[in-house]
């Protein structure tokens, strides 16, 4: 038993230890549980508060939403766009449209919008659920409205009804409207609206229009790869504009192109054979196009729509807004007169103009083109080229007064040189030509090749390179060429944009085109005015444009210059690498009011003539039209800031040396430099010593002065040719008079009887002149001699009796000359007679022989004959 109970006993015991235990174990995951219990509840309980909050702002938000109106899901609504001076200019979506109705679009481009846009469409209810939990995930990654999973319904609430803010209260609003428009339409009628209201690019609304404008086809007609361009477009209707950005409208038409395969909307040998089409080959040709609009303003619109896009702001097109711009109506006209009259070669011949305002950075003005068309590539902002010595300013001469603190003055060699690095290669003038010492400021007005390579490398070229990308220039590599123009390539906007800055002490402004934007309630507005930056001290900036100044007046640009406006610029040429011709020419040029950067080329890059006139055209156009927006205007002239100081130089002289007040003027240049960096230095006096020991007498024989002198020759280097002597006098105290001019140390001069002589000599030796050296001679009256009537009188008859003489003597010779010619006449008459005589013998003796010779001739006649018949009697 004892051993029973006390086997029973410690079973209980660990029983009874193994459940506490047990139950202290337990005791921390049941606390624990409950937490997490308390923890759910909350969640679930807040939930339920946002979703009733929320359900309750969305019923709020839907309550205030608009009414759906036939007429704006329709017709799109108009936006202005206004000038500078507040004056409506264009209205969009104003333009022939071409509406198409529902059962005429074909199944090959409603699949192309439906696989790219919406592909859902005709299953939901408005919303695509699917869609919309895809973008909550990237909108919780990269922040709200950074992606968007509007269906078609909500694009067509979209661009009818609401402003495009990305907000709670309009994505409620728009799910509110896409759920009613559902309700009210079948998704024919709302797929109809969205069809041929949606923006397709510039001015174009619509899929009809969009391929009349860019195939002139019908919807019919379209091929595979046309449908899938267009239906790509509404994303970024000038960004994939293929016209204008042929590259990215390739990629977005193969994505599009992708999306019909993955949605099974064509098969995959299909989609390869597509993409495999360049995306330009079946557009219409520029001259072929259109315009669907009447806007007299076509390329200054354009850019105000593309610079909507840039800044995501394209949707607001269709929210009847005023988009207040900087487009000043004089400038554009004046540009499209310009590129109507020009005298280019040919037809063939383009150009592109962009007209800032200097102070501002605003577009006054572009030229797209000759015979522009909206939604056509515009030469002004969108074509890139080369812009060769246009270059030079920005990449060499102004880092190097911005960072060196160089004066205009500072001297470069003109000389043989090599870039440094890989290239290996030589630089070249353009006369091929080296031309030695000379001034930056010369070097520049020049256009020099070789000292704008020297200068770049001088500064460094990531130096350069920095100074350039502030001012819009980004450069790819860091290429010495790259002074020289390089190979990157900037349209007339980012030329014009950077040398506004030099006019504007060196605030640099970004072009723009929209000064504000202005919704529907007539109070809210939107600036997009780029920030001004300080790129430059003001004294690069004058003292570039005052380099500038000579490229019109003694350099390569005098076609481009205007009486009586203070103008800057710079020529620009680009040539080809496999073969002769220019490629592209360039002027860019500003005054304190406008900037004007002025291309001509080609479109297919072909060589231009070698017309004097077309070789000119940049220079011609910017001088045509700046005279024009000038006119009636006052135009300031460039202010030299307080950070520059004017000082004159040795000219060449290196380092540079101020000049003395004895330097030759033709030894010096007036150049700038920044304050502070003066050179303190002063070249030498140089004086040229004077001529000494100045002697005068009087020869009474030749009634002249002799003056005579000594001179001490200088050891100056700097003193150029030979020393020469001007010598002056003046007579009884009148006027000083130069004489005459002479490298001796003597001369004779007249003189006058009873006159008081001062003379002077002074040595020249080119520019210099030296100190005088003078003398003072006086000539007086000779004595007269008292002479009595007997000596006059034999004096008279000694005369008269020497002529006497004289006659006789003269008569004898000439009768003598008078014989002498007698004889010489009797003489040649017997020569003559002797000759005739010799001429008569010699005229017998030939008769003679002739008669003797005629006389053989017969004798041997008579011979033969005699032969003859001699041989006739012996023959049988």
């Amino acid at each position: 038993m004892s051993e029973n109970e006390n086997s029973r006993t410690g079973r209980r015991q660990a029983q009874e230890q193994s459940q506490k235990k047990s139950r202290k174990q337990n005791k921390n995951p049941k606390g624990k549980k409950g937490i997490f219990k308390k923890i759910f509840l909350a969640v679930v309980l807040l939930g339920l508060v946002v979703l009733i909050g929320g359900a309750g702002l969305f019923g709020f938000y839907a309550s205030t939403s608009p009414k759906l109106d036939e007429k704006l899901l329709r017709d799109v609504l108009s936006s202005d766009i206004l000038d500078i001076n507040g004056e409506v200019i264009h209205k969009t979506g104003q333009q022939k449209r071409e509406y198409v109705n529902y059962d005429d679009i074909p199944d090959l481009m409603e699949n192309a919008i439906l696989a790219t846009e919406d592909v859902r469409f005709y299953t939901h209810h408005g919303l695509d659920f699917y869609r919309l939990g895809g973008a909550v995930l990237a909108n919780f990654k990269s922040g709200f409205g950074s992606q968007g999973a509007s269906t078609i319904t909500q694009q067509v609430i979209k661009n009818s009804f609401l402003k495009n803010d990305k907000n709670l209260k309009r994505k409620s609003q728009e799910a509110w409207l896409a759920f009613q428009l559902e309700r009210k339409y079948e998704k024919e009628e709302i797929f109809e609206m969205y069809f041929n209201k949606i923006l397709m690019s510039g001015n174009n609304y619509g899929f009809g229009t969009a391929a009349n404008f860019f195939y002139g086809k019908n919807l019919d007609e379209l091929e595979l790869h046309e449908a899938a361009m267009l239906a790509g477009l509404p994303q970024s209707p000038n960004g994939y504009n293929p016209i204008t950005n042929p590259e990215r409208a390739q990629k977005r038409r193969n994505i599009v192109l992708g999306l019909m395969y993955q949605h099974e909307k064509i098969s995959k040998e299909d989609m390869e054979a597509a993409r495999e089409i360049d995306v330009t080959s079946t557009l219409l040709a520029d001259e072929q196009r259109e315009s669907t609009d009447n806007t007299k303003y076509p390329a200054f619109i354009d850019v105000v729509i593309n610079e909507l896009e840039d800044a995501g702001l394209q949707d607001l097109l269709a929210e009847g807004i005023q988009i207040h711009t900087t487009l000043d109506p004089k400038a554009q006209s004046a540009v499209e007169e310009e590129l109507k009259y020009t005298p280019f070669v040919n037809d063939t011949t383009q150009a592109g103009i962009t007209v800032l305002d200097t102070k501002t950075g605003g577009i006054a003005a572009v030229g797209g083109g000759r015979n522009y068309v909206a939604g056509n590539l515009s030469f002004a902002t969108q074509e890139k080229r080369q812009i060769g010595s246009t270059m030079k300013p920005i990449l060499s001469y102004g880092p190097a007064i911005e960072l060196l603190n160089w004066s205009t003055g500072q001297t470069i060699v003109d000389e043989p040189y090599e870039y440094e690095g890989k290239e290996g290669t030589p630089v070249r003038n353009f006369d091929r030509r080296f031309l030695g010492a000379m001034t930056i400021r010369e070097a520049l007005y020049n256009s020099r090749n070789v000292p704008a390579v020297k200068i770049y490398e001088e500064v460094g070229r990531k130096e350069a390179m920095n100074f350039a990308s502030n001012l819009g220039i980004n450069l790819k590599n860091d290429y010495p060429s790259n002074s020289l123009g390089g190979t990157d390539e900037f349209t007339t906007a980012d030329v014009a944009g950077a040398y506004a800055a030099f006019g504007n002490s060196g605030i640099y402004t970004k072009p723009y085109s929209i000064k504000k934007i202005v919704f529907r309630d007539g109070k809210t507005e939107k600036n997009l005015i780029p920030d001004s930056t300080p790129v430059m001290k003001d004294s690069t900036a004058y003292m570039v444009t005052d380099m500038l100044r000579d490229v019109l007046t003694s350099g390569t640009g005098t076609r481009a210059n205007i009486q009586g406006l203070d103008i800057a610029g710079k020529t620009g040429t680009t040539g080809f690498a496999e073969k002769e011709g220019t490629k592209d020419l360039w002027f860019a040029g500003y005054t304190t009011n406008y900037t004007i950067a002025a291309w001509a080329g080609y479109q297919k890059n072909d060589a231009m003539t070698k017309d004097e006139v077309e070789q000119k055209v940049p220079q011609l156009m910017f001088k045509n039209i700046m005279t024009t927006i000038s006119a009636d205007k006052e135009t300031a002239k460039f202010k030299m800031p307080s950070s520059v100081e004017e000082v004159k130089i040795v000219y060449k002289s290196e380092p540079l040396l101020r000049a003395s007040a004895s330097t030759p003027s033709s030894m010096t240049r007036t150049e700038l430099f920044v304050k502070g960096s003066v050179p303190k230095e002063v070249a030498k006096t140089i004086k040229l010593n004077a001529p000494t020991n100045l002697s005068a007498e009087y020869d009474d024989e030749n009634k002249s002065a002799i003056l005579n002198w000594s001179h001490k020759k200088n050891d100056a280097k700097n003193i150029k040719g030979d020393v020469k002597f001007i010598i002056y006098a003046t007579e009884d105290g009148g006027e000083r008079k130069q004489l005459t001019t002479t490298s001796d140390l003597s001369v004779t001069l007249p003189v006058d009887y009873g006159k008081n002589y001062t003379f002077e000599v002074v040595a020249i030796a080119g520019e210099l002149v030296s100190d005088s050296a003078s003398v003072t001679l006086r000539i007086e009256e000779p004595e007269e001699e008292e002479e009595d009537d007997q000596d006059a009188e034999d004096l008279e008859e000694e005369l008269k009796q020497k002529e006497e003489e004289e006659k006789q003597k003269q008569e004898e010779l000439e009768e003598e000359k008078k014989q002498k010619e007698e004889e010489e006449k009797q003489k040649q008459e017997e020569l003559d007679e002797e000759k005739k005589q010799k001429e008569e013998e010699e005229k017998q003796k030939q008769e003679e022989l002739d008669e003797e010779k005629k006389q053989k001739e017969e004798e041997e006649k008579e011979k033969q004959e005699e032969e003859q018949e001699e041989k006739e009697d012996q023959e049988p």
